[in-house]
């Protein structure tokens, strides 16, 4: 036995003998080794996260999702996304008010998986819930209206709401508006249902807060443009024989003229044309029917009267009946 051993020959075979089974052991313990792990790495997107809190308390700084990275059998991990029985939460009812970072824990997942989820902590702060009313301010965009047309006013319905939220954010207010919307080209009133909504002084939208109510009836009045014009009389023709017209008061000083913007602002006054024959010594009024000016659309008044202050010399006066044949002779009869 001993010469086999010292013989070279003998060592060679034993070694190569030897290097063979510790190739075979390593490539079964490989083997064995991928079996047996048979590990993959998965993520799932945007899973909601869950808050636990005292309800009296405001939550500000919260993402509604986060993403969890999941390590472990491929079976395990399929089973796992097919019953999405698992929760991902952060539990602030042990914290006072104030700012905190908060891990996010993970419920109802396998042992057999590893979790990871990003972010794995949150920054967040608890603050009292308050209640505060304000004054609605209502807003449309005068570009919808139709040529000519002008906003006259809006009138919402309830006039207040009450906002719930942070105290942070309730003292951040600045503006709580009501926007009205609606196709172009409005020439009628209407009334129509508007959100409301929070806004900063830089009418950035504030979030994290309820309103109650959420909607309003907002009522919109639509009129037709228009302008007062100061009213200027203009006589036309000789007056009767024996009057002289000292002057003209017209019973208001202002006409109302509707259009389009362009037109009546072009207008500087409003000119009454009055027939001077149509006063007489016993009838210094004169009604006058208010013509529409060109481009424009309407006139307010329609009519208007106009008073003359006369002076009459009696010597040059004419006898009404001899004016009028048919006077004289119904007074001959």
């Amino acid at each position: 036995m001993d010469k086999m051993m010292d013989n070279p020959w003998f060592l060679r075979i034993m070694a190569l003998f030897l290097a063979f089974l510790l190739f075979f052991s390593v490539q079964t313990e490989n083997n064995t080794t991928t079996t047996e792990t048979g590990r993959v790495s998965e993520m799932i997107e945007d899973v909601e996260l869950q808050v636990y809190y005292d309800e009296s308390l405001m939550v500000s700084g919260v993402p509604d999702t986060v993403d969890l990275y999941l390590s472990g059998p491929a079976s395990i991990i399929q089973t796992t996304r097919q019953l999405d029985d698992y929760t991902l939460f952060i539990d602030l009812r042990s914290l006072p008010l104030g700012e905190h970072q908060v891990p996010i824990q993970t419920e109802n997942l396998s042992e057999q998986l590893s979790a990871r989820v990003d972010p794995a902590f949150v920054n967040v702060v608890l603050e009292e819930r308050v209640s505060q009313e304000f004054d609605i301010d209502a807003e449309m965009n005068e570009r919808l209206l139709a040529e000519g047309f002008v906003l006259d006013g809006l009138s919402v319905e309830p006039d207040t709401v009450t906002v719930t939220g942070p105290q942070s954010v309730i003292n951040a207010i600045s503006f709580v508006k009501a926007t009205v919307t609606g196709e172009p080209e409005i020439k009628e009133s209407f009334t129509a249902e508007a959100r409301v909504r929070v806004l900063a002084e830089d009418l950035t939208k504030l979030d994290n807060v309820t309103i109650e109510p959420e909607s309003v009836a907002v009522d919109v009045t639509v009129e037709e443009y228009s302008r007062e014009l100061p009213v200027r009389i203009e006589s036309t023709g000789d007056p009767q024989t024996g009057i002289t017209i000292n002057s003209w008061t017209p019973t208001s000083e202002q006409v109302r003229v509707f259009g389009p913007r362009s037109v009546v602002d072009a207008m500087e006054e409003y000119v009454i044309e009055v027939e001077a024959n149509s006063v007489t010594a016993s009838d210094t009024t004169v009604t006058v029917e208010l013509p529409i000016p060109s481009g424009a659309s309407g006139v307010s008044p329609g009519e208007m009267q106009v008073e003359a202050d006369i002076s009459v010399d009696e010597s040059l006066i004419v006898p009404e009946e001899l004016e009028n044949p048919e006077i004289a002779e119904s007074n001959e009869e």
